[in-house]
């Protein structure tokens, strides 16, 4: 299978009490039953009005509910949620409090996937349940999602809190052994999620920790505690400052609002507003923590805090740790590193200008950061392809805007290939249905990938999904490679790591699929060497191709000359110790690829190339003529007529480039100059011409 190189370098909620109970067991599940603590009856209830049965949602097939989840409408509901809806809804939830924590599931969660894993979130401080407001909308379309409620005067320890959760996830997955159970702990639910797993390492539990309570004992509350004690109820000092950490900053606030685009009218009057609210929010503060809940909480910190840390030793489970810049209850940042080099399996994404309660900010999508870090699974085993969820159109405008300025300057043209031979100007000649697979050559540190991608998806709506290298998706830590969170966008628009399993799924689900066979040694290549093709020998790809009828379109990419030229390659780093060592560690610690052949294809060492920029030219792209495999399985079994195939698709790999390296002579705008000059007159917006067709 062939290898690419660094591909894209460059509503309300439904409480499990009272009348509107919908209920979930807390460690045994029927319907219409609650399980509370062992010790507890089992009580008949009735769904509320328009509730279904927990597990008797609507059925969508997967294509309706990919599709449905490839909508704007959820995002826009995201953005609706705000604080007011945490501090609203607590107060509804608290007024009827009472009797030991249990589960709820939120109403406006919905219909999911098919299959999809169940979700349990550990609260923190607050105890509330009702942390990932902003989120359950979205996560509903992904998870089944439970949330712990721990009432305001229950005084249940910290070890029967494990006890509880422990139950559930043991009889969920007696349940559903083939499924991974996800825990969602922010603070104090982070130390809970972390026991839980280091007492059950057998069980599948893949964890979400938004800024664990682990090292509580560096925390500035602790100076609070013996302060607490002497406190009378109405002198709650505390939780001014803890409001100050759940509301944040005024200012990146409106910064956010920004963002989003709200209109400046409405940007500036929801700062009083929300300072006006300030007050209505430190009342239901009050209910949520009086002084001795408070006090209690801050003591259930201290030793759950003790008991995760020395569990870390047992925990087995896959973890994802979001850390905090500006947490002032924990040290967040630091506490991560520790957390990760302790355990095995983790993760970090850092969030330099959030405070302590992360999913409560605005500008965190809690599934975008799951989507991006590829952290979504449905059975025991990542599935790149049908785990995959694509961006939504705000999703994938958020990943795009910040690059659109690239598109600016190299100001890319593309022609395509209609059925009869004619170049045209656009991506016309491009199928619209897929399985379609695009073969063509790496430039220069793979930096054509970033028009390409855009292109397609604005002009056509088409989601290129690059067949990347596996060192953008898992490696061993250390060295000098960047870090994973630098491809996070990559992976969220579909990347997938090379591998022949992930070919053949790509082109059985029809997808769009982008191959480089030249690998890192194409987009790495030495002095001298641009538009020089580094193709195995052997044909890679043109008989899975050829079992599912896909069209393979061979392209060609120039204009790499034009933005920069090597000036010290890998031959020149090898000749120095430090740099020599350097590549040697990085390459070791990344899937070493195409181990098994020879020649120059086979040198995947990864390394940056010293390289001096020019004046900005332009990128031409070209893509060819569509060759149909359908029809021909049969014919490209035999070794002889595949390598035919192989060797055609190469050489207009080549033709491609021969064309446009000619053509572009003819550009009067190749040069970014002129072209600035064409917009100027023309406006920034307008397409700027190109060489007669």
């Amino acid at each position: 299978m062939a290898a690419t190189g660094a591909c894209f370098i460059a509503g309300g909620f439904l409480p499990m009490f009272g009348r509107d109970m919908k209920s979930i067991a807390g460690g045994l599940r029927t319907n219409f039953s609650v399980s509370i603590r062992p010790s507890a009856v089992f009580t008949k209830q009735t769904p509320a009005p328009g509730v279904t049965e927990r597990g008797r949602f609507e059925k969508m097939s997967e294509a309706d509910m990919i599709s449905k989840h490839f909508d704007n409408s959820d995002v826009a509901k995201l953005e609706q949620r705000s604080l007011k809806d945490y501090f609203e809804q607590s107060k509804d939830l608290i007024r009827s409090d009472g009797g030991p924590p249990r589960w709820f599931s939120p109403l406006e969660c919905g219909s999911r996937l098919d299959s999809s894993p169940l979700l349990l979130f550990l609260p923190g401080i607050d105890g509330v349940g009702l942390g990932l407001i902003l989120h359950h909308q979205r996560l509903g379309k992904l998870f089944d999602i439970w949330c712990l409620h721990i009432p305001v005067e229950d005084r249940t320890t910290f070890t029967e809190l494990v006890k509880l959760v422990e139950r559930t996830v043991r009889s969920e997955n007696y349940r559903s052994p083939n499924k991974p159970i996800y825990l969602v702990g922010e603070s104090l639910g982070g130390c809970l999620a972390l026991a839980v797993a280091a007492r059950n390492p057998d069980i599948d539990l893949a964890l979400i920790l938004a800024n664990p309570a682990t090292s509580f004992s560096k925390s500035p509350l602790q100076s609070l505690m013996p302060l607490l004690s002497l406190m009378p109820d109405k002198l709650n000092f505390s939780l001014p400052f803890i409001l100050s950490l759940i509301t944040g900053d005024p200012l990146r606030m409106a910064i956010t609002n920004a963002e989003k685009g709200l209109p400046l009218q409405q940007r500036v009057g929801e700062l009083p507003q929300g300072l006006v609210a300030l007050p209505s929010y430190l009342s239901v503060l009050f209910d949520i923590l009086p002084r001795e809940t408070l006090l209690w909480k801050l003591k259930m910190l201290r030793s759950a805090s003790a008991f995760a840390n020395s569990r870390l030793h047992a925990v087995k489970a896959e973890i994802l740790i979001l850390s905090s810049g500006k947490d002032k209850l924990l040290s967040s940042q630091e506490e991560c590193e520790r957390l990760c080099h302790t355990l095995p399996n983790c993760e970090i994404r850092k969030f330099t200008d959030s405070g302590h309660f992360l999913f409560l900010e605005d500008g965190v999508d809690l599934v975008t950061i799951i989507k991006g870090v590829s952290f979504y699974r449905r059975a025991k085993y990542l599935d790149y392809i049908l785990d995959y969820i694509p961006p939504t159109p705000s999703e994938f405008k958020n990943v795009a805007e910040p690059i659109r300025w690239f598109n600016s300057i190299t100001c890319p043209v593309m022609l395509s290939t209609l059925e009869d031979g004619k170049i045209v100007k656009g991506l016309a000649g491009i199928p619209s249905e897929g399985p379609t697979l695009f073969v063509g050559y790496h430039m220069l540190l793979g930096i054509e990938t970033i028009p390409l991608v855009l292109q397609f998806m604005d002009e056509r709506n088409i989601l290129l999904r690059g067949i990347a290298h596996p060192m953008l998706f898992k490696r061993s830590s250390g060295g000098s490679l960047p870090d994973l969170s630098r491809f996070d966008t990559i992976r969220l628009v579909g990347a997938v790591p090379v591998s022949g399993t992930n070919f053949y799924k790509l082109m059985s689900s029809k997808s769009h699929a982008l191959l480089y066979p030249g690998g890192v040694r194409e987009a790495v290549h030495r002095k001298g060497e641009e538009y020089k093709l580094f193709w195995p020998e052997q044909s890679e790809f043109v008989r899975i191709a050829a079992r599912f009828g896909a069209k393979i379109i061979p392209f060609g990419v120039v204009g790499e000359d034009d933005f920069g030229q090597v000036v010290i390659d890998y031959n020149d780093l090898m000749m120095i110790p430090y740099f020599r060592d350097q590549i040697e560690e990085n390459t070791k610690k990344a899937v070493k690829l195409r181990t098994g052949i020879s020649g120059e294809v086979a040198n995947q060492d990864l390394h940056t190339p010293g390289i001096l920029p020019k004046l900005p030219g332009r990128f031409y792209y070209l893509f060819g003529k569509p060759i149909e495999t359908e029809g021909r399985k049969q014919e490209l079994r035999e070794k002889e007529k595949a390598h035919e195939l192989y060797l055609h698709v190469k050489s207009e790999v080549e033709s491609c480039l021969a064309y446009l390296k000619e053509k572009r002579e003819s550009d009067p705008y190749r040069n970014i100059l002129p072209r600035l000059f064409y917009q100027a007159t023309h406006g920034f917006t307008s397409d700027v011409p190109t060489f007669e067709l």
